[in-house]
């Protein structure tokens, strides 16, 4: 009797203890956060823009805890151009929160973007950056570096033929000469500002006039530029030298009936005839205004690009628009 006593004695201190003794906090969530470039361009897998542009650093935080902010801090170089306290805020599904800081560099230079989140009772601290490098926008002939390897990633994503050397060359100039003419903007060689805003906005497209006629070239005689086509998808622009007035360029539906590698004794370099003597060739000058005898010259630079996409019977749309 006198155990079974002490048994109950001991028992109910135990529980008066347990209710009594404070709750243990739960343990602060350990977040991995992870952050995400918009709006800038990708160079080599760095993230790249030009001063005056606008983008943003979209963050995900896993897990979500209801209530936490982050500080974010944008520095240009050693100097602080931005600082904001942003809330997490919860994504579809509840199990990741997301965050967005817009960002604009006033000058060239390096731009970090770094995320502070000070440790709280409901989640641990951490710490994470992202940079962005914001360019000097001017390039000339002859010059290489990020800015001109920009440019030639843009003029490839309107399909306008170069060979992506990382220099400022021959192609690109010819490249920019029929991104010139795209755009309806006369022919020209430079790397203005309005043509580097055109570029970055993703401005220009060769309009598909045939897009039944299946693998098929198009020489638009109006803007002086000639498309390689599948059906409807344009695979490379290229500058051209229709017909000067006295012998203008046959206009009409053709096929590649004779194609010709190498040097003709009149000059003709890798010709696809598709008419009589009328061919797409090679010639040295092909200047920026019509000025052959009626074929469609291109320039040295781009004619065997042209021979070897082109097979016999595909067929040549020539046309004023």
């Amino acid at each position: 009797m006198r155990r079974r006593l002490l048994l109950l004695i001991c028992a109910a201190l135990t529980v008066a203890a347990a209710t009594c003794a404070p709750a243990l906090a739960a343990a602060p969530a350990a977040a991995t956060p992870h952050l995400y470039v918009r709006g800038a361009y990708f160079v080599h897998r760095d993230a790249v823009t030009v001063p005056g542009r606008a983008f943003s650093v979209q963050g995900i935080v896993r897990p979500y805890v209801p209530g936490q902010r982050v500080a974010v801090v944008t520095t240009l170089g050693r100097r602080r151009i931005k600082r904001d306290l942003l809330r997490v805020k919860p994504l579809p599904g509840g199990r990741a929160g997301a965050f967005t800081e817009r960002v604009r560099s006033p000058a060239a230079g390096l731009v970090r973007i770094t995320v502070i989140h000070h440790r709280s009772a409901q989640m641990v601290g951490f710490e994470k950056s992202r940079a962005v490098a914001v360019l000097t926008p001017s390039a000339g002939y002859g010059q290489s570096g990020t800015f001109v390897a920009l440019i030639q990633q843009l003029l490839l994503a309107r399909h306008v033929y170069l060979l992506p050397t990382g220099v400022f060359d021959q192609h690109t100039a010819l490249a920019l000469d029929a991104y010139h003419r795209l755009l309806g903007r006369g022919v020209s060689q430079a790397l203005d500002p309005g043509v580097i805003t055109a570029l970055l906005n993703g401005e220009g497209t060769f309009k598909v006039l045939h897009p039944r006629d299946g693998t098929h070239v198009e020489g638009n005689l109006g803007r002086q530029l000639l498309a390689l086509i599948h059906g409807a998808k344009v695979v490379w622009i290229y500058p051209i030298s229709s017909g000067k007035p006295s012998t203008p360029t046959i206009l009409g539906h053709f096929h590649v009936y004779l194609r010709t590698p190498g040097y003709l004794p009149d000059g003709m370099y890798f010709s696809d005839f598709f008419s009589g003597g009328y061919a797409i060739h090679g010639y040295d000058p092909a200047p920026d205004y019509p000025a052959s005898h009626g074929c469609m010259r291109v320039p040295i630079a781009d004619a065997v690009s042209i021979y070897d996409w082109l097979r016999i019977g595909d067929v040549v749309d020539v046309y004023y628009p």
